[in-house]
C-alpha cells in the first residue's frame, strides 16, 4: 500500500471509530442522529419554519397574503432602517434551547446547525456583505464569543460570500433589552454602533446576521449606522423569530 493510500485508510478507521464514540447527536434533545446538524424526528416536527404570510419589512407573520412587498401597518407608518428580515424558525422550545445552547452553553458547533438552516433564505442574485450583529468587548470577554459571528463565518462558509466580522462596531455596553417597550428599546441604542471603515459599505448590501430577533431595535441601529455609512441595502437573517402580533412594539 502507498503512502497517500496508508494516509487515506487510516483517516477513514479513524472517523469510524469517533463515529461510533461519539456518534452525532440531535442539536435539540441530544438523541443520536444518522448525520452531524440533523435533527431527530420529534425536534424535527416541533420546527415551526417561518414564511408567507408575512411583513417583508420585519416579517412579523400577517393573517392575509397580498404578494411579496406588502408591509404591516407599523412598518408603513414608521418605517424602520433594515430593507427586510428574514427568520427561518419561531422562537419555540426546540430553537429556544439551541440558541441558548450556543449563546450561553458553549457549545460554538451550534453556529454550524443553524448557518446550514439560513442558507436557503439567502438571495444568490446579490453579492452580500455578510456581517454579525455586534456584542460589546466586555460581553465578549464573559461569553467567550460573539454568537452571531460565528453563524456569519459558518454561513459564509457555506455560501461563499464574503464575511466581514468588524464591520460594525458596539462603541457603548447597553443594557438588556428585556422588558423594554419600543421607544425605551430605541433610545437604550441609539448611537450605540458605528461603521470604522466607511468605504467597506458604500454602495454595498449588507446581510446583517443575528440569533434571536424580538422587536428589532438592535439590528434596525446597526442598520441606521450601515446605512449612514452608504450601504445600498441592509437585511437581517436571523436563526429564530418571537412572534409577536403587528403593533407599535415591533418597529
Amino acid at each position: 500500500m502507498t503512502a497517500p493510500s496508508l494516509l487515506s485508510a487510516t483517516r477513514a478507521g479513524a472517523a469510524r471509530v469517533l463515529a461510533f464514540a461519539l456518534p452525532p447527536r440531535c442539536p435539540g434533545c441530544g438523541a443520536v442522529t444518522a448525520d452531524d446538524h440533523a435533527f431527530c424526528t420529534d425536534c424535527w416536527g416541533a420546527l415551526d419554519f417561518l414564511g408567507r404570510p408575512a411583513c417583508a419589512t420585519c416579517g412579523v407573520p400577517l393573517p392575509y397574503d397580498e404578494g411579496p412587498d406588502m408591509r404591516c401597518d407599523p412598518c408603513l407608518a414608521h418605517p424602520p432602517a433594515l430593507d427586510g428580515m428574514c427568520a427561518a424558525t419561531a422562537y419555540d422550545a426546540v430553537p429556544r434551547r439551541i440558541a441558548l445552547r450556543l449563546k450561553h452553553g458553549r457549545r460554538p458547533g451550534l453556529a454550524e446547525t443553524i448557518a446550514r438552516r439560513l442558507e436557503r433564505l439567502v438571495d444568490p442574485g446579490e453579492p452580500w456583505l455578510i456581517a454579525p450583529v455586534p456584542l460589546h468587548r466586555w460581553r465578549i470577554w464573559s461569553r467567550g464569543y460573539n454568537q452571531s459571528a460565528l453563524i456569519g463565518r459558518a454561513l459564509a462558509r457555506r455560501t461563499g460570500l464574503p464575511f466581514s466580522p468588524d464591520l460594525i462596531a458596539r462603541t457603548r455596553h447597553t443594557p438588556s433589552l428585556r422588558g423594554l417597550g419600543r421607544h425605551a428599546r430605541l433610545r437604550t441604542v441609539r448611537d450605540a454602533f458605528a461603521i470604522p471603515d466607511p468605504a467597506t459599505v458604500a454602495g454595498r448590501a449588507v446581510l446583517l446576521i443575528d440569533d434571536v430577533f424580538t422587536t428589532g431595535a438592535t439590528a434596525n441601529a446597526c442598520a441606521a449606522a450601515l446605512k449612514a455609512a452608504g450601504a445600498r441595502e441592509v437585511r437581517l437573517l436571523c436563526w429564530a423569530r418571537v412572534a409577536l402580533e403587528p403593533s407599535g412594539e415591533d418597529a
